[in-house]
């Protein structure tokens, strides 16, 4: 508890307090949104506050001065009663609303005695309700069946139609719930009961129609919801309901605490580099308190002082990540290593990307992962500019677990050029890939992007066939770029591609998505050459290999 004195009047703040506080917008204009005081410091005599702005992204957090703060509008933190502990006993940890859902849960499924010690009873699963991603309201037009994950739809792509079709009207659905889940939404359709499947609607490899229609021959709107996967994005909460024998590196939040809720890390030289961190990453304590953190660009080693730094530059060979060189074009290189044979590599590259990852975990056994590093040389040796890491075996097809682009070099297209090495990858490998859930804001941004780049560019190339018009099914898409079934769904879902008519599902591509595809492929300089790719997937079942 403080006072501060330099106010007009005398005010206690505590943390957990919330209050207007100022900053600047993207925009450099004065904005007073609601903070809350997580921590309280004094240096050289003057107090700075550590902040959170409700709403905002972690990595906005900040160290303010008294003068940035609306004193008349404090708002102290609500007392609260403790939550109690799994053994029954009061305990301090904040509440959350995750764990109230989940305590919710188990109290409906405890029976009216008390369960016996040792016993325990089963996890529930969150019921998951869903919200439409269409930014306008349009009526909503039940169709008999959807095609689903394992009903994989076709689509052809027509020419421009003259005479204006209609899309006649059925049943309306029942009122859809809604959740939002890391900033996404999904979509279910309730089941409803007395329906029959058409014989043409909704079978394995059904076709899609594709129709290409000007601005001035659009067609009403008629939105289908297909139900998507369990295992996408837009279906979880991202929080795993238990430990994976894999290596996994999702953060399930139960460990939040104050401590890696603030920044810990004031500035850390990489190279030519100097970079703010987002987050907290577990360094060690010692380093914390040091204005920089200096970190040897090719082997990651952290280190005290600039003195230090070049102290150990004289006695450092390495000029490029540890590991196999795998692909080269022009200046980009995609170096693979191996996190069980170069573990000090793979740990100290986790704890740099932790400071811009905030949905990952940092595990210290790096032995389950594979790190493919993207560098870029020039006569002083091979720069990281961002890497992938991905598990050695995966269950759930997951092709990246953790995927980072050095700030230094954000958009600037690295970002989709990791994403689709990863991909080529998977075409190697003979899969189809999804990366880990959740993907962090730009994460998501990053991978809605590219699917959707990727799966118009196939569409627009599609070309007709004796006259008809032609017809690619949804796991043609998936086998030709490796992207996973569900990914393809729920990018045609989020384009608002996918319409029902005459029988049949059909995409739509107007002019403005048309238009909007080529401007942005324009833009794309950096691709991935599948020539300059020279790599050898490897069985890791056998764990002798490992």
């Amino acid at each position: 508890m403080t006072k501060m004195a330099d106010s007009s009047s005398v005010v206690e703040i505590v943390e957990g307090c919330r209050l207007p506080v100022l900053r600047k917008n993207q925009e450099h204009e004065d904005e007073w949104p609601l903070a809350e005081i997580l921590s309280v410091k004094e240096v050289s005599g003057r107090k700075l506050y550590y902040v959170h702005y409700i709403d905002f992204n972690k990595r906005l957090d900040e160290w303010v001065t008294s003068d940035r703060l609306d004193m008349k509008k404090l708002q102290f933190p609500k007392k609260e009663a403790k939550t109690p502990t799994k053994n029954g006993l009061p305990g301090s940890r904040p509440s959350s609303p995750e764990r109230e859902v989940k305590r919710s849960l188990d109290l409906n499924l405890q029976p009216a005695a008390a369960p016996s010690r040792g016993k325990t009873l089963p996890t529930p699963k969150r019921k998951v309700e869903s919200v439409s991603l269409a930014p306008q309201v349009s009526p909503v037009i039940s169709v008999p069946s959807l095609p689903s994950s394992a009903e994989a739809a076709q689509a052809p792509v027509y020419p421009p139609v003259r005479e204006t079709p209609t899309f006649k009207s059925r049943d309306e659905h029942e009122q859809l719930s809604s959740l939002t889940t890391n900033g996404t939404a999904r979509r279910i359709i309730p089941p409803q009961p007395g329906r029959k499947r058409k014989a043409n609607c909704g079978a394995a490899d059904e076709m899609i129609k594709v129709l290409q229609y000007n601005n001035n021959n659009t067609p009403p709107s008629a939105t289908v919801y297909l139900p998507p996967p369990e295992d996408s994005q837009d279906s979880s909460d991202g929080i795993p309901t238990a430990p994976r024998m894999t290596g996994s590196l999702v953060s399930d939040r139960s460990h939040d605490d104050i401590v890696t809720r603030m920044k810990n890390i004031e500035c850390i030289e990489l190279g030519r580099h100097r970079l703010k961190p987002w987050y907290f990453s577990p360094y060690p304590q010692e380093l914390t308190a040091l204005p920089i953190l200096y970190l040897c660009e090719f082997c990651l080693k952290y280190l005290k002082s600039l003195k230090c730094l070049q102290r150990h530059l004289t006695k450092c060979n390495l000029r490029h990540p540890p590991g196999n060189e795998i692909y080269r074009k022009g200046t980009i290189s995609f170096f693979e290593i191996d996190g069980r044979k170069n573990k000090t590599y793979s740990q100290n590259l986790c704890l740099l990307a932790k400071c811009f990852l905030d949905h990952k975990t940092l595990y210290y056994d790096t032995d389950p992962f594979l790190f493919y590093v993207m560098t870029e040389y020039d006569p002083k040796g091979f720069h990281i500019v961002g890497y992938f890491s991905k598990e050695k075996e995966s269950t759930e097809d997951y092709n990246v677990a953790c995927i980072l682009t050095l700030p230094p070099y954000q958009r600037r297209g690295y970002g989709k050029l990791l994403i689709e090495f990863s991909y080529e990858l998977s075409k190697v490998e003979g899969k189809t890939g999804t990366p880990e859930k959740p993907l962090s804001d730009l994460g998501l941004l990053s991978y809605r992007s590219y699917w959707s780049q990727t799966i118009l560019e196939i569409l627009m190339d599609l070309k007709p066939d004796n006259g008809e018009r032609p017809q690619i099914t949804i796991n043609e898409i998936s086998e030709i770029t490796s992207v996973k079934k569900e990914d393809v769904i729920s990018t045609l879902q989020y384009l608002n591609l996918i319409n029902y008519y005459k029988g049949q599902y059909i995409l739509t591509l107007s002019e403005d998505i048309v238009d909007g595809h080529e401007r942005a492929m324009q833009k794309r300089h950096l691709r991935i050459d599948p020539k300059c790719l020279h790599f050898t997937p490897k069985d890791w079942s056998k764990r002798g290999k490992w």
